[in-house]
């Protein structure tokens, strides 16, 4: 093999190896981002949760309040 091949050869494996990095790094985030997007709807299903049991005492969805 030539040498200007061989450099370019190594040219090449350095710029994936840097593409490889960054993928790895934005894969990283997002799936720190996707955990706390998890954590944010388990919350909010809980909240949505405890508040329909809360009101389930309450008037039926069906009914028109008294102010009519």
């Amino acid at each position: 093999m030539s040498e200007e091949r061989i450099v370019n050869i190594e040219a090449k494996i350095t710029y994936q190896e840097d593409l490889i990095e960054e993928l790895n790094k934005t894969v990283y985030q997002q799936q720190k981002r996707l955990d706390r997007l998890e954590t944010a709807y388990a919350t909010l299903v809980r909240q949505i949760e405890s508040m329909a049991e809360a009101g389930s005492g309450g008037m039926p969805a069906h009914e028109r309040p008294p102010h009519y």
